[in-house]
């Protein structure tokens, strides 16, 4: 007899936009036990599951604190209001919590003001005039008590309360019209020819339904005086480590809630942030085998994005292989069409040079340092748009791009330093076929004024650089191998020859005066640094404008990435190029 043994849910949060798919346990007539569907159009026995989902309806009303979307909100920004800014994010829990995130608040107000100020009417959708905003945080910009917004459920879940039928699928993607509503989840076993239920039905809630956190959005800024935003022969260049699932742990990223870290959470909110960019080409990084080929590839596809996908070697994985992650690179099938795509499996390289010059006692040691299973995926593309300062207005315009991800131990610096080395005489190799810009994206877990970075930016690395000084295999000698001909520049280091007022000066102060680099990629607990970098060939691309960099202070003060807003722990990096004509030298 087909009977339902247990029901619950894969998160007590549900999130707008994030599918909830119950964990249904049955057990079958034939007496085993499995979490499979027995829908109406195959029932077993004469028998099958039928599910429903229901809304919450209730007369109370509360709020919902913006930063900690899971706390009922106290107290609301008077300058919100006022600025017509989306009332969502105007409310808070406490007045502490307004406090420590004023500086990352005061945004939405200056993004308001700006807005006006450049357009010289309201934005209806998002922003108005701001006024009596406030400064620091004060008291005088909140409103205290609950503001009527959301309709709540009550906690009595029975003797009079009412629920509203919302889905009768075993899967429900809750939606804004479910926002601060419980969620009732039902199935029973149902009789084919009566229609009846057999037995009681079995019953799960949720917790109430929270918006999706978002931060405020990313501005592109200029780095060019004579640029145009978006101008005819330009492109941009999206490169983001998006933190693949298997490394998502609550072990590793405690402070960040455990719905946050969920994968379905995540999902959707990676790739509202990754369309919201509208990137021309977009070079992921740590994006799993099996998330490429049933979310981000399909989604994308929606977006009007070929994907193309290089999963990493396994000869040290040792675990499903469904969740190796890759590098994917993504194009706008409206601006690129595929000309060719290399695959580099830095495995092969080991086992190649191994055999040319470490010495048959030294092999099996020097295999085992270098092999990390990491990859690079080189894509060759012609562009469709029409071509601005090129040598022939005629020509083919062809571009180069290399996503890869160098993860390397800290402690195994040569190894780090001889998989750049070996993915950028691959990059020279096509150079010398091709007359073609190139873009080399993807983190590189190096920091900068590494051996690695100044390999990259300088084209050759001092026989004193520190970074030389383990090489127990030999690997890097000589030393002097250690260079190549392409003239990269990194695309962030723009920041720093800007001499511009506003927001090119705010952008200046969030780059190393050192290295020209930002202060950080990567933001978690134990780590801030840069590690991941946009290169582009500087004699045949400009940079016409910069992705914002994101400052410590728009951070909460009590929390890193990933978090709500933020799904990685790095920081995506976009970057607008435009062709130009090659020097002659």
């Amino acid at each position: 007899m087909l009977s339902v043994l247990r029901v619950h849910l894969p998160s007590e949060i549900p999130i707008v936009g994030c599918e909830i798919t119950p964990y249904v346990l049955v057990r079958r007539p034939d007496g085993n036990v499995s979490n499979d569907d027995v829908p109406e159009s195959a029932p077993l026995n004469g028998r099958h599951m039928r599910f429903r989902w229901y809304r919450s309806q209730s007369d109370k009303k509360l709020t919902i604190c913006s930063v900690h979307p899971t706390v009922q909100a106290t107290i609301q920004c008077l300058g919100c209001v006022k600025a017509k800014i989306p009332i969502n994010k105007s409310y808070h829990c406490s007045p502490r919590c307004f406090s420590d995130s004023w500086q990352h608040h005061r945004a939405l107000h200056d993004r308001a003001s700006s807005a006006v100020n450049e357009s010289g009417a309201e934005d209806e959708e998002l922003f108005g005039k701001v006024s009596g905003s406030g400064s620091g945080g004060q008291s005088t910009s909140l409103i205290h008590g609950p503001v009527p917004s959301f309709p709540a459920a009550s906690a009595e879940r029975s003797g009079g309360e009412s629920w509203f039928e919302v889905g009768r699928s075993r899967s429900y993607t809750p939606t804004t019209d479910d926002i601060g509503h419980v969620l009732k989840f039902e199935c029973v076993v149902v009789d084919v020819e009566t229609k009846n239920s057999v037995g009681a039905a079995n019953t799960v809630f949720t917790a109430r339904v929270i918006p999706a956190p978002s931060p405020a959005p990313r501005r592109m800024i200029p780095v060019n005086d004579s640029m145009q935003l978006n101008a005819v022969g330009s492109f941009n260049v999206l490169s983001y480590n998006i933190l693949a699932d298997s490394n998502a742990t609550s072990e590793l990223y405690g402070y960040c809630p455990t719905w946050a870290l969920s994968w379905p959470y995540r999902r959707q909110n990676l790739l509202r942030e990754i369309v919201g960019y509208h990137a021309d080409i977009v070079c992921l990084q740590e994006v799993q085998n099996d998330h490429f080929e049933e979310f981000f590839a399909p989604e994308l596809d929606k977006h009007g994005y070929q994907a193309l996908y290089k999963k990493k070697t396994s000869e040290v994985y040792g675990g499903n292989s469904r969740a190796v992650d890759g590098c994917a690179t993504f194009f706008r099938k409206d601006r690129f069409s595929h000309v060719k795509k290399y695959e580099v499996e830095f495995n092969k390289a080991a086992q190649s040079l191994t055999d040319a010059v470490i010495s048959a006692n030294q092999k099996k040691g020097a295999l085992n340092r270098l092999i990390k299973d990491n990859v690079a995926l080189i894509v060759v593309l012609e562009a469709k748009f029409t071509n601005h300062g090129a040598d022939n207005p005629g020509k083919r315009q062809l571009l180069c791009v290399a996503n890869t991800h160098v993860n390397v131990p800290h402690d195994c610096k040569d190894v780090k330093l001889w998989q750049v080395h070996t993915l950028l005489k691959g990059l020279e190799k096509i150079a010398a076929s091709a007359d073609i810009p190139m873009l080399v994206c993807g983190d590189f877990n190096s920091t900068p004024n590494s051996a690695p970075h100044t390999l990259l930016s300088i084209g050759k690395v001092d026989p004193a650089h520190p970074d030389l000084v383990v090489d127990p295999y030999g690997i890097l000698r000589p030393n002097s191998k250690l260079s190549h001909n392409l003239v990269l520049v990194s695309a962030y280091s723009s920041f720093a020859r800007t001499k511009g007022i506003g927001l090119q000066a705010e952008q200046r102060r969030r780059v190393d005066p050192m290295s020209n680099e930002p202060l950080f990629t990567k933001y978690t607990r134990d780590y801030i640094g840069t590690v991941d970098y946009i290169f582009y060939t500087a004699d045949s691309l400009t940079v016409e404008a910069l992705l914002e960099l994101l400052d410590e202070e728009s951070l909460m003060k009590e929390t890193a990435l990933p978090s709500p807003e933020w799904s990685s722990d790095h920081v995506a990096l976009r970057a607008e190029f435009r062709c130009t004509q090659r020097s002659r030298r």
